[in-house]
């Protein structure tokens, strides 16, 4: 029987998640599958096409 509401992650327990965020953003590099994906074709689009992608500016 679940308790609602509850829940437990041995990731974030671990300290896994909050590894991955921090090597994701101080890198760029995503390290989920789908933003790895999202990442490589844009630039595979932007080196067929010739765009260049716009920098976000920093606060």
């Amino acid at each position: 029987m679940k308790i609602p509401g509850l829940s437990f992650s041995w990731k974030r327990a671990l300290g896994v998640t909050k590894a991955k965020q921090k090597f994701a953003r101080t890198t760029g590099i995503p390290t989920s599958r789908q933003g790895l994906e999202r990442k490589v074709g844009a630039i595979l689009i932007g080196a067929v096409l010739g765009t260049k992608k716009k920098k976000k500016r920093s606060r």
